[in-house]
């Protein structure tokens, strides 16, 4: 899966990354009440230009909002559902008790997806470890993967409180599968490297989601498949310059900002590589 990148992760984007190998994808992060405001920014981020998978990332703690929003929600081709933002480590966000402040409130995530079912959408929920080293040490992530129902649930082994530069911790993983009852969980962090996929598929985890590996190389996801033996025959993946050029191709044909164009092309084959 292709993680939702902040500034990074538009219609071009996401499929630049589907088309080399991505199964979902995922919009950039949105508040419920901006799209009740009719913010521009917001709801063009959950325009449809293609048919490419993509579940819509929202930040939501009300349930009253949530069921207006989704009154009016006309799904779109490529439509798979919603993902509920239980990760952003935002102080702002969690000030409004959105995000990473969700993680202790597994009656409340229960409820908002419970409300997202009933409004007849599929539904993940995307976890961090807690607000900080307490709410880790005493694991109450685990009550969410316990206690609410969503299609499948991807765990950011890192706590809010952590920087971008701190590593995650692995070893949450088998706890998290088996809290789960069955229902998928996803691992994201950190994850640039087929052996490293390999290593977190024997913990249990039914797949993975990459984000910055994939902002340099978004052909990341085949080269992964064809070391792994997941791609049959093995799929040809191009050099950073054809993936630039592929995604100039892509923007003018379904249409994309010039912003995100600016940014992206800056990056691209310029992280650093997954070997």
């Amino acid at each position: 899966m292709l993680a939702s990148l902040e500034r990074y992760s538009d219609s071009v984007f996401r499929t630049l990354c589907y088309n080399h190998g991505a199964e979902l994808t995922f919009t950039e992060m949105a508040h419920v009440n901006s799209f009740l405001n009719r913010n521009r920014g917001s709801l063009q981020k959950i325009k449809p230009k293609d048919s490419t998978p993509v579940q819509i990332q929202i930040l939501s703690s009300n349930e009253g909002k949530l069921d207006r929003f989704l009154s009016g929600f006309k799904p779109f081709d490529g439509f798979m559902g919603f993902n509920l933002n239980l990760s952003c480590p935002s102080k702002d966000v969690i000030r409004q008790g959105k995000g990473a402040a969700l993680v202790k409130r597994a009656t409340k995530t229960g409820k908002l997806v419970a409300l997202i079912r009933n409004h007849g959408h599929p539904v993940s929920v995307k976890i961090r470890l807690g607000l900080n080293q307490y709410e880790k040490d005493n694991k109450l992530y685990l009550n969410n993967l316990g206690g609410v129902d969503p299609d499948f649930f991807v765990v950011h082994a890192k706590h809010a409180g952590q920087s971008s530069g701190e590593p995650e911790d692995d070893s949450v993983y088998p706890e998290c599968v088996e809290t789960a009852r069955g229902i998928p969980v996803i691992a994201n962090g950190g994850i640039d490297s087929p052996e490293k996929v390999q290593s977190l598929m024997e913990m249990g985890v039914s797949g993975v989601m990459m984000g910055r590996p994939a902002m340099g190389n978004p052909a990341i996801f085949d080269l992964i498949k064809n070391e792994m033996g997941l791609n049959d025959p093995p799929r040809p993946v191009p050099r950073a310059a054809d993936l630039g050029q592929e995604y100039k191709d892509l923007f003018d044909s379904i249409g994309g900002d010039e912003k995100y164009k600016f940014r992206f092309l800056k990056v691209v084959g310029r992280k650093r590589a997954i070997y």
